[in-house]
């Protein structure tokens, strides 16, 4: 995919991008304590999640990177969205009862 340029901003994005996602995963790990509670929050992230992998689906293939790029980042978080909210279905919101 090439060389990397040796300037600030790659190193801040490659670092900044890898915090997003350590605080991504953080969260899920944190709801999955109480599906229950949060069910809604759930769903709301697997549809964010859904819109992001289309997201980053589109950038991938913008920017032209290569085809194992684009099939294991935005189809991959198509189906881990499509996964929670297929999922969250089962859990009754507590408002429920």
């Amino acid at each position: 995919m090439g060389v990397l340029p040796d300037q600030p901003v790659v190193g801040y994005l490659a670092r900044s991008t890898s915090a997003f996602y350590a605080l991504f995963g953080g969260l899920f790990w944190v709801l999955s304590f109480d599906l229950r509670r949060y069910g809604p929050v759930l769903r709301y992230l697997g549809v964010v999640t859904i819109l992001l992998g289309v997201a980053l689906f589109g950038v991938d293939r913008r920017e032209g990177l290569p085809f194992f790029w684009q099939a294991g980042e935005g189809p991959i978080d198509v189906a881990i969205g499509a996964a929670i909210l297929w999922l969250s279905r089962a859990v009754k919101d507590s408002r429920e009862g």
